[in-house]
C-alpha cells in the first residue's frame, strides 16, 4: 500500500488562497449541489492577509434586496466589523447508542435518535430493507440537539453486523468519538457592514459570510445567519454573500437554530454597539427594528418578493423581558463598580423556525370510552411526545386518565410525523391532532344523527358524550359512539381511510382498524407564512478586571411563541436553550494543533458544555411570554426551543461589552474567555488573526 500525505484544511480562509490546500481532492466548496473549487483573486488575498474578509470577493451564495448603498447612505452611523463564531460539538450526554437483532428478513433497531417514524427510513435504507421490514423502538434518547435527527450513519454497524453473525449487537461510541463524528454546528468567519439611523433604525445591512461546512455534505448555516438577521432586524435594504468551505475536521450537521444562533452572537453586539454610539437604549433600537405582524424576512423568490412569518409579537416579548428583568432598574447599574468587578447588562432578540405542517394525527376510541393516542414523534425529554397528545384528548373532552398514547415503538402502529427537531412538533402536531379531532367529531355526530334523529349538525361533542346542542339528556356517550362505529365500520372505524394521508398512517390505521371510532386525518390547515418564534434575552454579569472571571448574575427571557401549551414544558425550553446558550458566549469551542491537523479538545473538560455552575443562582430565572395566538394553527401555538439558545448568547455577549464599554474594548468573536478579556484590557497582541478558526 502507497500512502502519500497530502496538505489539510482546518482553517476555511487558508483553503481560498490561490494554490491554497484543499480538504478534499474534487473541490473545497459546494455550488449547487455540484462540488467545485473557489479561489480568491490576489487582490481580496491581499485584504484577507491584513485580517479582512473581502466584502467583494467571489462567492457560491447570494441574495439582496432593497437598495444598499442608498441604505448607507442614509445612516447617521456606519459600523463595519469582523466577527468569529466557534464551530460547536452538539454533545449529547448519551453517545451514539445502537443495539440490533434480525428475526428473519425483520430488523428489529434500538437507536438513540431523536425522531421516531422519520428514522425508520434511512435504518431501512442502510440495512437493505424496505421500512415495513424494520421495528424500530426507542422510547428515551439522551439528547441530540439535531445531530441524531433523523438517524445516524453509524447505526450501520450494529445492524449489519447482527445480520453477519445472527446474534444481537450493541454499540456505544465514546465521547472521543462522539466528538469526532458526531457532528457539530459550523462555525464562520464574517465581515459585517451596518447602517443606523439616529432613531435606531437600521437601514442598511450587509454580510460576506464563510461558512465551515467539515468534509462533506453542504451546510447552510453561513446563509442562514443572514435570513436570520434579516427577520430581526428588518433591515430596510440587505445584501448577504457567503461560501460553505471543506475542511479536515468533524462532520457538520444542524444544531438547535442552526444558522440562528450564530447570527445573534455576532450580530447583536454590532447592533448594540451602533445603538451605544448614538445614544441609544439597548431595548429601544430592538423594538425599534422588531418585525410586526406577517413580516417579510430573507431572501427574495423567482418573482422577486421576500416570503413573511405567520405572525410577529416580537415588540410584545421584548416588553414582557423588559418587565420581568426590570430592564430600567437594571441598565442603572450598568458600569457600576465593587472593587475590581463592574456590571454589564445586556439584551438580545432571537427568532428561528417554530413548526412544520402536513402531517397526520391519528386515534381510536375503544368501546369502553377510553382514548388511545398515537405518537410517532420521539422523546428528548421535552415533553412534546406526551404534551401534543393532550389536544386530541381535549379536543375529544376525554380525561386525560382515560386516555393512553402509544409512543417509541413502530410495531404499535403510530403515524407519520414530524422530525422532532426544528422546534417542529407543537405547531405540526396540534395541528395534525386537531385536524384528527375535527375527524372524529364530525363521525361521532353523524352517528348521533343516524340513531338519534337530526342532522350532524344539531350535535355536540363534550363531557365524553355527543349529544342534541342545548338538550344534553339527547345523546350518546362516546362508548355507544364507539361500538357503532364498529358495527358501521368504513370510515367510521378506519375500515376506509382519507386517499391524503401517508403510506405510513394508512399502514398504522389499518392495524387499528375496526378497534372503535376512529379519528385520522392529515393536518391541512392554512400555512399563513413560516412560523417563526420570538426570544429576547436579558442578562446581567459581573466582570472581575483584574481576573477576568464572568459572573452571570441573572437572566430572564421575554417570548413570542404563540399560545402556550404546558408552561413547565415551556419554561424547560426557555431555560435549556438559553443556558446552551451561555456555555456559547463563554466557555465551548474546538482547539486544533494546526501543524498536525489533530483536534485537542475533544471531551467534556477541554469543550466544556454548560454545567449547573453556569446558571445564575443568586435569583432564578424568570420568563414571560407576550401568550398571544398564533392565526394559522387551530390553538394558536409555535415551537420554542430553537429561538432560546440564540437569545442566551447574544444577552450575554452583550452584557459583557455593556460592563467592557466603560473600560474600552469590545468582542467580536466567540466565547469570550479569560484570556481575551485580560489581553484586551491591557491592549496587548492577541498572539493570532483575529479570524484564525479553532485556536
Amino acid at each position: 500500500m502507497d500512502l502519500e500525505p497530502l496538505p489539510f484544511v482546518v482553517d476555511p480562509l487558508d483553503s481560498l488562497y490561490p494554490g491554497g490546500p484543499n480538504a478534499r481532492t474534487d473541490g473545497n466548496t459546494m455550488r449547487s449541489r455540484e462540488l467545485s473549487e473557489l479561489k480568491w483573486s490576489e487582490a481580496d488575498v491581499a485584504e484577507l492577509g491584513a485580517g479582512e474578509i473581502p466584502m467583494d470577493a467571489e462567492a457560491t451564495d447570494e441574495w439582496s434586496y432593497g437598495d444598499v448603498e442608498a441604505g448607507f447612505s442614509a445612516a447617521d452611523l456606519v459600523i463595519e466589523e469582523h466577527s468569529y463564531h466557534q464551530s460547536l460539538s452538539h454533545q449529547p450526554l448519551e453517545s451514539r447508542s445502537t443495539m440490533a437483532y434480525w428475526n428473519g428478513d425483520k430488523l428489529y433497531v434500538y437507536p438513540s435518535v431523536q425522531s421516531t417514524n422519520r428514522s425508520v427510513g434511512p435504518m431501512a435504507r442502510w440495512a437493505g430493507v424496505e421500512p415495513a421490514n424494520v421495528v424500530l423502538i426507542n422510547e428515551f434518547t439522551g439528547g441530540g440537539f439535531g445531530s441524531k435527527a433523523t438517524g445516524y450513519v453509524q447505526a450501520q454497524i450494529p445492524i449489519l453486523l447482527s445480520k453477519k453473525i445472527g446474534k444481537p449487537v450493541m454499540m456505544r461510541v465514546t465521547r472521543r468519538d462522539e466528538t469526532a463524528f458526531g457532528k457539530a454546528r459550523p462555525g464562520v468567519q464574517a465581515r459585517i457592514r451596518l447602517g443606523m439611523r439616529r432613531d435606531g433604525r437600521i437601514t442598511a445591512l450587509e454580510m460576506h459570510v464563510i461558512g465551515d461546512s467539515g468534509p462533506y455534505g453542504r451546510s447552510g448555516d453561513h446563509m442562514n445567519a443572514g435570513m436570520i438577521g434579516s427577520l430581526a432586524y428588518q433591515p430596510i435594504a440587505m445584501r448577504i454573500r457567503g461560501t460553505g468551505v471543506y475542511t479536515n475536521t468533524p462532520p457538520r450537521g444542524a444544531q438547535r437554530a442552526p444558522g440562528g444562533v450564530q447570527s445573534m452572537t455576532m450580530l447583536s453586539p454590532i447592533i448594540q454597539k451602533a445603538a451605544r454610539q448614538l445614544g441609544i437604549d439597548q431595548v429601544e433600537v430592538l423594538k425599534v427594528n422588531a418585525p410586526v405582524g406577517q413580516a417579510k424576512f430573507g431572501a427574495p423568490g423567482l418573482d422577486g418578493e421576500q416570503g413573511n412569518v405567520s405572525s410577529a409579537f416580537a415588540r410584545e416579548a421584548i416588553e414582557a423581558g423588559a418587565a420581568v428583568f426590570d430592564w430600567q432598574g437594571r441598565v442603572q447599574r450598568s458600569g457600576q463598580r465593587d472593587g475590581s468587578k463592574v456590571t454589564g447588562v445586556g439584551v438580545a432578540l432571537s427568532t428561528f423556525a417554530a413548526g412544520s405542517s402536513g402531517v397526520d394525527g391519528l386515534f381510536v376510541v375503544t368501546p369502553d370510552g377510553r382514548m388511545q393516542i398515537q405518537s410517532g414523534i420521539g422523546n428528548l425529554g421535552t415533553g412534546s411526545t406526551f404534551d401534543m397528545m393532550r389536544v386530541a384528548a381535549e379536543g375529544m373532552d376525554i380525561p386525560w386518565e382515560n386516555c393512553e398514547v402509544a409512543w417509541g415503538d413502530t410495531s404499535r402502529h403510530l403515524p407519520w410525523s414530524a422530525v422532532q427537531g426544528g422546534s417542529s412538533t407543537t405547531h405540526a402536531h396540534t395541528r395534525a391532532n386537531w385536524a384528527a379531532v375535527l375527524d372524529a367529531r364530525q363521525k361521532a355526530r353523524e352517528i348521533a344523527a343516524m340513531d338519534l334523529g337530526g342532522n350532524p349538525d344539531d350535535y355536540e361533542v363534550a363531557g365524553e358524550r355527543v349529544f342534541r346542542s342545548g338538550n344534553r339528556a339527547v345523546g350518546l356517550s362516546l362508548a355507544q359512539v364507539s361500538r357503532r362505529a364498529i358495527v358501521l365500520g368504513g370510515r367510521y372505524d378506519g375500515h376506509e381511510l382519507p386517499e391524503d394521508i401517508n403510506s405510513m398512517t394508512v399502514t398504522a390505521a389499518t392495524a387499528l382498524a375496526g378497534r372503535g371510532l376512529m379519528g385520522v386525518a392529515k393536518d391541512n390547515f392554512d400555512e399563513g407564512g413560516r412560523r417563526m418564534s420570538f426570544v429576547a434575552g436579558f442578562a446581567e454579569v459581573e466582570l472581575d478586571l483584574e481576573t477576568g472571571d464572568i459572573r452571570l448574575v441573572d437572566y430572564a427571557a421575554g417570548c413570542d411563541a404563540g399560545t402556550i401549551i404546558h408552561p413547565k414544558t415551556f419554561e424547560a425550553q426557555v431555560f435549556g436553550g438559553a443556558i446552551q446558550g451561555f456555555s456559547v458566549a463563554l466557555s465551548q469551542k474546538w482547539v486544533y494543533d494546526r501543524r498536525w491537523g489533530l483536534l485537542v479538545a475533544k471531551r467534556f473538560y477541554s469543550n466544556r458544555p454548560p454545567g449547573i455552575l453556569d446558571v445564575p443562582h443568586e435569583r432564578p430565572m424568570q420568563w414571560r411570554a407576550a401568550n398571544l395566538p398564533d392565526p394559522f394553527n387551530p390553538l394558536g401555538a409555535k415551537g420554542i426551543g430553537e429561538a432560546a439558545q440564540g437569545a442566551g448568547s447574544g444577552a450575554v455577549v452583550n452584557a459583557i461589552a455593556d460592563a467592557l464599554a466603560h473600560e474600552g474594548g469590545d468582542f467580536f468573536r466567540s466565547p469570550i474567555t479569560r484570556d481575551m478579556i485580560l489581553t484586551a484590557l491591557e491592549q496587548a497582541p492577541i498572539g493570532h488573526d483575529r479570524l484564525s478558526a479553532h485556536v
